[in-house]
């Protein structure tokens, strides 16, 4: 990064210098979890995931997986249970949650069985004959069904699967309603995604059974609370769980705070083998079963007045937290609760907040936490306002902003906004990216016959968490009884050794943020050093390091509170030297200086000493200290800001200290005919409070930027109707690279926190909560419409531009529509035909004998008979990275020998569940062959589902003519497959199957 000078009263502090970690990062010298060494005698971790979403466990056979050579251990969730308490549920409610399903599975992926073993390998191979038999039950995924009576219900203690269910009221919304002109309602939904970061969770447990302890080193962002939600579950007081960090990770967004129900299995998993354990996530299971963002409906209402004010708000919001409530969830429905009025005067306000609980993995901390989801609806909001009555949107926008004069501001539901001046910012983006500009080329397009928009967005993005707002889920009753929750904490320790050097170290887990380039310029500048001449530890262990249950790397508190922090701990350092300066220099402490290196008389800088030589004392000639001048060797801070104050009995929760404010505004273009959209400009203005270091400010907007694109454009947890998770890979779960994001138009303006010591604010998650609505209302914009359901794929904005696809030309041939299976959404189908060199008597006979069936059925160990038309195998068949040994039934049914007979099957693995039909047609040739047609139709479900219909559809076509080509050397010859399936999809099918398809 560029060194770039900007106006600061420091010498350091708001320049972009060169980061610290990137000579490491860049050269392949990062240390993640993955690189360090482990102890001799380590054991590997692989888990048993549930295919199903929603199935009683009825029995799990373990005996021939702990029989294999090499397997330390085979853990149930019966074990795990009886070894560890419930998590902790995020609301009082008589429901358990396990870190491993017991008796019951509730969403795909779902840990059912672990297996420790001398490596992966022989761990994941041991998984493989782990026997489970479910008996299914039907799943619910959609939020809103599953409220309904009757819905599946995932948990007695959720009645109705809701729960939490809380009103709001705050000013006089009812009067507000009756006397607006208008009363104007969208309803929206925020879609399932996740920020995915490179690299997955991991950890390595170690357990003392002298002491009773557990030593676990992972990949963990906290926040420190979940710390003593883990020693709860493993059943040990706090200071006998040590949880240790690596020093560099490979980002997190959030994430890896999900990482916790894992390190309470690995931690059990090394109590039970005796040996230390490591585990290192897949890709697969990071998307299906680590956590993702909540998805949510909402319905928001306002009142509105002629000219365009909204005088009050009236929300509906529905959460879906997934199969459990794990802490801290649900913290992404209540973390914006201070702030529902975004950046908008809005005095009166009226909300409903359900939770609900559906078959899918469930939810947690994620960049943006809650303000996605809220901004969504209210920006859409203002929008449909403008467009309703008539109005530039950019107008409506104004007229409701907090005026400049107004702050600090205290909102309706009791957020305190600390600084801004929200109108001044507005202007500066309309000046920098010329919005006129961008209005000229929306009309020349539209002249053309192009479709053009143009979106706008204005957020306030809060950051250093209240904890008390996750408290406002109780009612005031419930508050007063579990006693106060509230407050934010940060705490930095800054160590000076016997030479006089300075080391900082912090309670945060940096995750990308720049940790040890920000706070040794922050200290430097305290210190009159160099950034150099400061060394950050970035590690973190419970064990030895100063933390509080409010510490950690989240809510975009590192500049805020982490940095500042940091410069209240050298503030300290500072004084305590400069009394012990001023007795060696002679001047009164107030007139002593740091800068240069060296400690000075300020009336007369030639009058100094050698930082070191005076940073050294208290180490060398303690004795020599002034009187009541204490050793100046360790300094550590704890910060608490006094404005983050508990829930009140009005229910009004100031849920963050700091308040940046962004307006958003693009123009983009959609193809006409695949309803791609392309970004022509996208503006963003920020006002975050000083800046600290102007380059990593920019990289946290543009990579926020990157993520929010991905979310409005591209990215969804997808599940099919029985609960199937269906985009585990990246060929389906699709992200954004460099090559599909722009460059955006960054502006700034800074209003420091009066609330903070550096003045900083947040500004790591703001595109995330204004980029999805800035687009959606761009296409809003451009096709005229109200509903913009995201992620705003080209397919599904194709659809919005043209009519419904017209019907088949008459005398077309149409395959009939696969039935609901209810097993799986994955549904093929497909036709062939062979040529058998063999009359039909003989094909018959074959279809009929089990030898034959096992020679000819793709990846079949042994077919056995059981009737006449009935069969069992075992098969290993693999699709893409997923490869497993499977249980299959084999049937012929509608038998007209040898003309015709319908061949149907099921499999069942730990890897997922399959099954189909099909009618095979036998047709003498006239020259003592037969020729074979058919017809069929597949489902598959579970973790095979979840490697992506990209790969399904083709494998399911070769897997079938494989049986076919098979069928027809068997019986002497023959041709392959009508078309040459088997040929054309040779060299693909070695791909798929990762095995030789000839």
């Amino acid at each position: 990064m560029l060194d770039t000078p900007h106006d600061k009263a420091g010498e350091w502090v708001g320049r972009a210098i060169e980061r610290v970690e990137d000579a490491a990062l860049l050269t392949g010298g990062g240390r993640y979890l993955d690189d360090l060494g482990v102890k001799p005698g380590t054991l590997h971790m692989a888990i048993m995931r549930a295919p199903h979403a929603h199935a009683d466990i009825v029995s799990i056979d373990t005996a021939a997986a702990r029989a294999l050579p090499g397997v330390a251990a085979v853990l149930t969730g019966a074990d795990v249970a009886q070894l560890t308490t419930s998590l902790v549920v995020g609301v009082k409610a008589p429901v358990e949650c396990w870190p491993m399903a017991v008796d019951r599975v509730r969403f795909v992926g779902e840990p059912v069985a672990l297996v420790v073993a001398q490596d992966r390998y022989v761990a994941e191979d041991a998984l493989d004959l782990i026997e489970v038999s479910y008996e299914m039950r039907p799943a619910v995924v959609d939020p809103l069904a599953a409220m309904e009576e009757g819905a599946p219900l995932l948990h007695d203690g959720f009645p109705r699967n809701i729960a939490s269910d809380r009103t709001f009221r705050y000013g006089d919304p009812e009067a507000a309603f009756t006397e607006a002109a208008h009363r104007i309602a969208i309803s929206v939904r925020y879609p399932r995604n996740s920020c995915t970061p490179i690299e997955t969770y991991g950890l390595v447990a170690e357990y003392d059974p002298h002491e009773d302890a557990y030593d676990v080193l992972a990949n963990f962002q906290g926040p420190f609370s979940i710390h003593a939600v883990i020693s709860r579950a493993l059943k040990v007081p706090g200071n006998r769980l040590r949880l240790r960090t690596p020093r560099d990770s490979g980002g997190s967004f959030g994430i890896k705070q999900g990482i916790f129900p894992y390190i309470v299995l690995g931690a059990v998993a090394a109590r039970v083998s005796g040996r230390p354990v490591k585990w290192i996530e897949d890709r697969l299971e990071h998307l299906m079963a680590s956590v993702s963002a909540t998805n949510r409906a909402t319905t928001l209402t306002a009142a509105v007045t002629a000219d365009g004010r909204v005088t009050a708000l009236d929300y509906d919001q529905v959460e879906d937290c997934g199969a459990h409530l794990r802490a801290p969830e649900p913290a992404t429905l209540y973390r914006m609760h201070g702030n529902l009025t975004g950046a908008y005067d809005i005095r009166n306000l009226t909300v409903r907040n359900r939770v609900v609980v559906t078959n899918k993995c469930p939810t947690g901390l994620n960049r943006g936490f809650g303000g996605p989801q809220v901004y969504l609806a209210l920006e859409r909001l203002m929008q449909r306002i403008a467009v309703e009555l008539g109005l530039d949107p950019l107008e409506v926008i104004r007229r409701n902003l907090v005026p400049a004069d107004a702050f600090p501001y205290r909102t309706a539901s009791g957020a305190l906004l600390d600084s801004g001046d929200y109108p001044k910012t507005l202007e500066l983006g309309l000046e920098a990216g010329d919005l006129a500009e961008l209005v000229a080329r929306r009309e020349t397009a539209r002249a053309e016959g192009r479709i053009y928009g143009i979106g706008y967005a204005a957020v306030v993005e809060p950051s250093v968490s209240n904890m008390g707002y996750i408290a406002t889920v109780l009612t005031p009753a419930e508050r007063h009884k579990a006693g106060p929750k509230n407050g934010a904490q940060a705490t930095a320790t800054i160590a000076i050794d016997p030479v006089g050097s300075v080391t900082v170290h912090v309670a945060s887990v940096p995750q990308g943020q720049g940790h040890r380039t920000v706070l040794s310029q922050v200290v430097a500048d305290v210190l009159g050093l160099k950034p150099s001449d400061i060394r950050v530890n970035a590690e973190m262990d419970t064990a030895k390091d100063a933390w509080s249950i409010a510490s950690g790397n989240y809510a975009s508190r590192f500049a805020a509170a982490v940095a500042g922090a940091a410069k209240l701990a050298a503030d300290r350092i500072a004084a305590r030297l400069a009394r012990i300066a001023a007795a060696q220099l002679n001047v009164p402490a107030e007139d002593v200086m740091f800068s240069g290196g060296r400690i000075a008389a300020r009336s007369n800088p030639a009058n100094a000493v050698p930082f070191s030589r005076v940073a050294a004392l208290s180490h060398w000639s303690p004795a020599q200290l002034p009187e009541g001048v204490a050793p100046t060797i360790r300094e550590t801070v704890f910060w608490t800001p006094p404005e983050l104050t508990a829930a009140d009995a009005g229910d009004h929760i100031n849920s963050s200290l700091c308040h940046g404010f962004i307006f958003d505004y693009c123009g983009i273009e959609i193809d006409r005919d695949t309803g791609e959209i392309r970004i022509d400009r996208y503006v963003t203005a920020h006002d975050c409070g000083t800046i600290l270091h102007p380059g990593m400010v920019d990289g946290q907007i543009r990579g926020g930027f990157a993520h929010a694109l991905g979310a409005a454009l591209l990215e969804e947890y997808a599940y099919g109707a029985d609960g199937s998770f269906l985009t585990g890979t990246f060929a389906d779960y699709l992200v954004p690279t460099a090559m599909e994001v722009p460059e955006p138009v960054i502006v700034h303006m800074e209003t420091p926190s009066p609330f903070t010591p550096l003045g900083a604010k947040g500004v790591g998650e703001g595109n995330c909560m204004s980029t999805p609505a800035c687009l959606a209302n761009a296409v809003a914009d451009a096709l005229g419409i109200t509903d913009v359901r995201l992620p705003l794929v080209p397919s599904a904005v194709a659809a919005l531009i043209h009519d419904a696809e017209p019907p088949a030309p008459a005398g077309a041939r149409a395959m009939p529509a696969p039935a609901p299976s209810g097993k799986g959404e994955r549904l093929m189908r497909g036709e062939g035909k062979a040529h058998v060199a063999a009359v039909p008597e003989a094909v018959w006979a074959m279809l009929l004998d089990p030898d034959t069936l096992a020679t000819i059925i793709p990846g079949a160990h042994d077919v056995r008979k059981v009737s006449d038309t009935k069969f069992t195998a075992d098969v290993t068949l693999g699709i893409g990275p997923v490869k497993g040994r499977y249980k299959a039934q084999v049937a012929l049914s509608d038998l007209d020998p040898p003309k015709a007979v319908t061949l149907s099957g099921k499999v069942d693995g730990n890897l997922g569940f399959g099954g189909g039909s099909g009618r095979i047609t036998l047709t003498p040739d006239g020259a003592g062959g037969t020729e074979l047609s058919y017809t069929y139709e597949a489902f598959v479900g579970g973790k095979v589902a979840s490697v992506g219909g990209r790969l399904l559809d083709g494998a399911a076509k070769v897997i079938i003519g494989q049986f076919f080509a098979a069928l027809a050397r068997k019986s002497g010859g023959g041709r392959a497959p009508e078309g040459g399936l088997v040929s054309r999809l040779r060299a693909r099918l070695s791909a798929l199957l990762g095995r030789d398809a000839r």
